[in-house]
């Protein structure tokens, strides 16, 4: 590993909370991971990196770009800490919110984002110093060196982490240019993902300019509910021939409400004119519109996703400045079991459940979406009702022992379908060696403790099922070329 600078005396070697054994704390554990977990692939089933700059091998000019850009995880501290709006998002140089972040760096201590960061700055770049405004210039410098080499164009960021499956997060209107370009890449597989949340949230204000260009990219005058479906169905097999096999809905909460085609089609119409719609018309919308979605992916043999629980666009004045997905976003206390378990039941009643993965943002929902999936796994497959891993503000290590240890009470651990990064970078990957060596941790204190026995070939599967093939096979990318 690389030592940048030491002029402040302390960094002369390895910091050793991220030295071979970190967060491995019995030798159970370290050859769990060391002999079963390190070196495999990565499938990240759900983000939301831009086709375009993968397709393009995109190459970032410095290790702000690359890093900073559209990282509201890390805009949230800079703002926490007193950094000034213009340091984070707003006209400074690049140089400049470089600066600032690792300004902010040491006061993270505790945070996920303070072993992110060096997990990041140690796995692409070789640097091992604690980054802080004393070497935040050295470092910013040799990693803008690194930056133009080949290896560190996205393709080599890439590749640097063994990232075999990306699954991008698209809407219906895309036209998905960029996954064309990338077909038949011969290392690395790139996915769509439909997200229709936009048709799904009839009471948003921008709903009928979206069912605009909905009909403008579908060739379909959506007048009505049956040209909507139809409108929607065919992008659905659009994204189909170009790999998709997932589709995902980030929503508050699944709505209790009857499902009723004939209703929804009337509330539809109701908007299109312009007209008010009560909260239990929106419901009734969005419940048979989900119905309906769940029924076609099922038909393609799709994984619905739902990330349940955010709290969106919580600060008016800075939404109105700086616009959604800047880091104003929190967790929400709405009800789930009830419209969640509706939704399911329907589509399970008639046999048209697709596999499904199940997210909570609220960690006191942690039992409820776990024992929601043991209601609709009917044996058809192994985990086809999945409790999604640590999501958003949990995917740290409180947040992922949590998951982790609720999924092994209440269901199986052993079917468990692993990480995903959920990110918007591309130096985000690290995460899954994160959660990879926590798994290992837990597993082998239990080895430790002689609540597992010493079974290491038999464990050790396992967590190779878990870190990678039980995705594999979930996905149906076993028989993939890539393979």
């Amino acid at each position: 590993m690389k030592t940048i600078s030491s002029s402040n005396g302390q960094h002369t070697q390895s910091a050793p909370f991220l030295g071979d054994n970190f967060l491995l704390e019995n030798k159970y554990a370290q050859q769990l991971y060391h002999d079963y977990a390190q070196q495999l692939p990565i499938i990240d089933y759900h983000n939301h990196l831009p086709p375009e700059q993968i397709a393009t091998n995109h190459r970032f000019d410095n290790l702000t770009q690359v890093w900073l850009y559209g990282d509201h995880y890390k805009w949230r501290a800079m703002r926490t800490n007193g950094i000034n709006e213009r340091q984070i998002t707003g006209e400074a140089s690049d140089e400049e919110k470089f600066l600032a972040w690792a300004k902010t760096v040491p006061y993270t201590l505790r945070n996920p984002l303070y072993h992110w960061t060096h997990l990041e700055l140690e796995r692409y770049f070789g640097v091992d110093e604690r980054l802080d405004a004393k070497n935040a210039n050295a470092i910013y410098q040799h990693c803008n060196e690194q930056l133009q080499r080949p290896s560190h164009h996205v393709h080599g960021l890439l590749t640097q982490m063994k990232v075999e499956t990306l699954c991008t997060t698209d809407d219906p209107v895309d036209d998905l240019a960029w996954h064309q370009a990338l077909q038949g890449h011969p290392e690395l597989r790139v996915l769509p993902t439909f997200r229709p949340d936009k048709a799904i949230l009839i009471e948003q204000e921008g709903f009928l300019t979206y069912l605009q260009k909905l009909s403008a990219v579908s060739g379909r005058n959506i007048q009505d509910w049956d040209e909507l479906l139809t409108a929607l169905t065919e992008r659905m097999d659009f994204f189909q021939q170009l790999g998709c096999c997932v589709a995902d809905h980030g929503l508050e909460y699944v709505p209790m409400a009857e499902i009723d085609e004939t209703k929804a089609a009337a509330i539809l119409s109701e908007r299109r004119m312009g007209k008010t719609l009560s909260t239990q018309d929106i419901h009734t919308y969005q419940a048979t519109l989900l119905h309906q979605l769940g029924i076609r992916y099922h038909q393609r043999n799709w994984v619905m996703q739902l990330h349940l629980g955010a709290l969106r666009n919580n600060n008016r004045r800075l939404l109105d400045q700086l616009g959604p997905d800047t880091g104003f976003d929190s967790i929400g206390d709405f009800t789930q079991a009830r419209g969640l378990s509706n939704l399911l039941n329907r589509l399970d009643s008639t046999d048209q459940l697709p596999k499904t993965i199940l997210y909570n943002l609220n960690p006191r929902d942690n039992e409820v979406f776990a024992t929601m999936t043991g209601n609709f796994n009917d044996g058809s497959t192994p985990g086809k009702v999945q409790y999604g891993s640590a999501w958003w503000f949990l995917d740290q290590l409180d947040g992922m022992e949590k998951q982790l240890n609720t999924l092994s009470q209440m269901g199986l651990l052993s079917r468990f379908i692993g990480m995903l990064t959920d990110s918007r970078s591309f130096l985000s990957f690290p995460r899954h060696e994160y959660f990879r060596r926590l798994l290992c941790q837990l597993l082998g204190d239990d080895i430790q403790r002689g609540r597992l026995p010493a079974d290491l070939p038999w464990i050790g599967q396992v967590v190779q099922d878990i870190c990678y093939y039980n995705a594999q096979r979930y996905f149906n990318f076993v028989n993939d070329k890539n393979q």
